[in-house]
């Protein structure tokens, strides 16, 4: 018996070993084959006026829907409309701390949002800043100078380029790394609206977006708007607060527009080409919670105590 139980040991370690040697082999095939298929995913590419188009009707046919949702009736947060059933466990995963990404498409039926030789990107995403308040929350996002300690490393440089009651222009270099690096400089209008002492809601849009290349270096330049390598051509985003009493539910939409996957090469980059919005987004919102969190929570706890916290 005894030999018996150490042969099927033996067995079920080889058993593993193989499978896991198979895994990293077909993980190396891939990383080869993504190294392989990126250089030419990053061709340079021109956006195409019907795309742009396209892109712009589909943000008209989103805020659209986004008019009802802000009317006293409507779905304020998009978990308000799942069944009693969902909403709870939903609201139990926020409560926990989790980042609740969700994938969106608004119906476009008469064709007019077609983008050829692009992508839309749309996600929306919720958290829950336990303890927080709703003022807590928009002071910080609206501290747009200080945007690069809560924002890195995607956010590398950041500033408030002019401030009018509560519309902002801003400006933000993003850095995004995954197998690629990718520099952007970018502008954007934003506008902050109040509903109530609980509820509020803003809206981002870009103005522009340049590609960066060379970034930080003697010959730096930027390339022209729409004719780079796509990585990323619109960018709108749509922030909702709810304040419950015990903490701030925030959600944030975001809708972008970049380059198509070339054909036969869905396969394999078009993973790793949607999932880049979806991490972006969560890690937005990863970020919004914890520096509220420390900024606002800690401190003003380490202000009763004397206790100093550490940046």
């Amino acid at each position: 018996m005894l030999n018996v139980t150490a042969r099927d040991g033996a067995l079920q370690k080889i058993l593993e070993a193989t499978i896991q040697e198979r895994m990293i082999f077909a993980c190396r095939v891939i990383l080869s084959l993504l190294c392989f298929a990126l250089p030419a995913f990053a061709a340079p590419i021109d956006l195409k006026p019907e795309a742009a188009q396209g892109y712009q009707r589909y943000i008209q046919l989103t805020e659209e829907r986004m008019k009802q949702e802000l009317m006293p009736e409507g779905t304020f947060l998009q978990v308000e409309g799942l069944s009693e059933t969902k909403r709870k466990g939903v609201y139990a995963r926020l409560q926990q701390g989790e980042v609740i990404v969700t994938r969106l498409r608004t119906n476009d039926p008469t064709g007019a949002a077609r983008t050829p030789d692009a992508l839309i990107h749309h996600w929306v995403g919720t958290i829950f800043i336990p303890g927080a308040s709703l003022s807590q929350a928009l002071s910080l996002l609206k501290d747009y100078d200080h945007h690069t300690e809560y924002f890195k490393p995607e956010v590398v440089k950041s500033k408030t380029v002019a401030h009018t009651g509560e519309d902002f222009k801003v400006y933000y270099r993003l850095l995004r790394k995954k197998i690629i690096t990718v520099v952007l400089d970018t502008d954007y209008d934003v506008h902050y609206h109040m509903l109530d002492s609980s509820h509020a809601f803003s809206d981002s849009h870009a103005t522009r977006i340049t590609e960066v290349q060379h970034h930080d270096e003697p010959d730096e330049r930027q390339l022209p708007p729409g004719k780079d390598d796509g990585f990323l051509w619109r960018l709108d985003s749509y922030w909702r607060f709810a304040d419950n009493g015990h903490g701030v539910y925030v959600q944030c939409e975001a809708v972008s527009l970049t380059r198509d996957i070339p054909t036969g090469l869905n396969w394999l980059i078009g993973p790793f080409v949607e999932s880049i919005p979806r991490e972006s987004l969560q890690f937005t919102l990863q970020s919004t919670r914890e520096a509220v969190i420390h900024e606002h929570l800690h401190l003003a706890g380490a202000a009763k105590t004397g206790i100093k916290f550490k940046p």
